[in-house]
């Protein structure tokens, strides 16, 4: 089959993804899943052969050697289910609480006070060298790899040359991601920490104990244990000096914790927590925001925002400034929020006292859409009907919540929506 017929069957892909999943990025992703599928295993690997040797430009330009180049990509294959992995998405959110559930585990927290005490010198050095709290690495390596325990899992680990290349060749919306990080694992090898056939990672190319991917690694790796290469496959030290070092450089205040729990007074304004404007620890206990349990805030001049993850039913928190250094990592506050907590627990540290709504979750885009609807019919003005929760929305909600003795804090939930579908 020519280039030219590839072109023509992918022209058709994309019309079908648009017809199925309309012009989003999830459609592109469909039309490069949907071409793959119209191609025979022969013509599509034919097709992605003549990529691989077209890629060698982009990458030359880029500093990388013909040998690296040729070593690296020498047997690489189309890797077709990282193609479908791309348009993996969810129906439904999954709630934080139960996210926090799985995450923070019991059995997670006996293995990382396990690893806490096996580890001891090695993290101390690397605390004092950093200035990074050794639990927060702890609790970042635990999150990541379950203390190392992926990397053995041949199902989840992948060849990070081959998962690039795939996302670089026909990745939707992943592809330029896919090829910025193809360069950087090449210029990986080419400095020769790691061999292609260690080089593994998950499907989107991070790699090692506490999933570096390999931009992150050329900046912030770091060669802990002084054998001369930065490897975060099979040094401990390495890996976790090198999730220090990155979490030092972007920001990490020595000392100083997350985040606090606290207890709201009755009638807060919620909408003090919807731009997340910072205030003094100080000015907000003025608003009657106190920790939980009585206890008081040890720095009263630092700053934070409020995040209510599950509204006026659940947990909240006032969050410093290391909370979005975490973020660094995973830019999602349910992440963050794990990783703080863990931190906590492999400390000593209790369960959150306020419960979460179990029972309840946070609605998918298309059950937001239907809530929008509802919102507008009754003269609330949630404004354009998106699934996007913006400010307009939560106004809305809140009015509804005023009208019908709710708590208001503009909180898009399963039981809201059940109401406005019942009333």
């Amino acid at each position: 089959m020519s280039f030219n017929t590839i072109s023509l069957v992918r022209s058709l892909a994309i019309r079908l993804a648009g017809m199925f999943a309309g012009w989003r990025s999830g459609g592109i992703a469909a039309a490069g899943l949907i071409a793959l599928m119209l191609l025979t295993p022969a013509t599509a690997q034919a097709s992605f052969d003549g990529w691989k040797r077209s890629f060698w430009r982009e990458a030359h330009a880029a500093g990388i050697s013909r040998t690296t180049y040729d070593r690296a990509m020498r047997g690489v294959t189309l890797d077709r289910e990282v193609i479908a992995k791309t348009d993996n998405q969810a129906e439904f959110v999954r709630p934080v609480w139960d996210y926090l559930e799985r995450v923070v585990s019991d059995n997670r927290i006996e293995n990382g006070r396990e690893k806490l005490r096996e580890y001891a010198p090695v993290l101390y050095q690397i605390e004092k060298s950093f200035g990074v709290d050794r639990h927060v690495v702890v609790a970042i390596w635990g999150m990541e790899s379950a203390y190392g325990a992926v990397l053995d899992n041949h199902k989840i680990m992948k060849p990070v040359v081959r998962s690039l290349a795939s996302l670089a060749y026909d990745g939707g919306r992943y592809k330029r991601f896919g090829r910025k990080q193809l360069i950087a694992a090449l210029k990986i090898l080419q400095k020769g920490d790691v061999d292609a056939r260690h080089m593994m990672g998950s499907w989107a190319g991070a790699m090692g104990h506490t999933q570096f991917i390999p931009t992150t690694y050329n900046a912030y790796a770091v060669d802990f244990d002084g054998d001369g290469k930065r490897d975060i496959w099979g040094s401990i030290p390495d890996a976790l000096a090198s999730t220090a070092a990155y979490l030092n450089s972007s920001g990490w205040v020595p000392g100083k914790t997350w985040g606090y729990e606290v207890k709201l007074p009755k009638g807060f304004n919620y909408a003090l927590g919807d731009t997340r404007k910072k205030r003094t620890l100080e000015q907000w206990a003025k608003l009657g925001v106190k920790r939980t349990e009585g206890r008081s805030f040890p720095r009263p001049s630092d700053e934070a925002f409020l995040l209510a993850p599950a509204g006026a039913k659940g947990p909240a928190f006032l969050m410093l400034k290391n909370f979005n250094v975490i973020k660094r990592y995973n830019n999602a506050d349910s992440y963050a929020l794990a990783v703080g907590h863990l931190a906590d627990r492999l400390r000593g540290g209790d369960e959150f006292v306020r419960e979460w709504p179990d029972g309840d979750r946070p609605l998918s885009d298309a059950e937001t859409k239907r809530m929008q609807a509802l919102l507008n019919r009754r003269g609330h003005e949630a404004g354009t009907v998106d699934g996007k929760i913006g400010d307009r929305t939560r106004a809305a909600i809140r009015a509804y919540q005023r009208n019908t003795g709710m708590a208001p804090d503009g909180f898009a939930s399963l039981s809201l929506l059940e109401m406005l579908q019942g009333s």
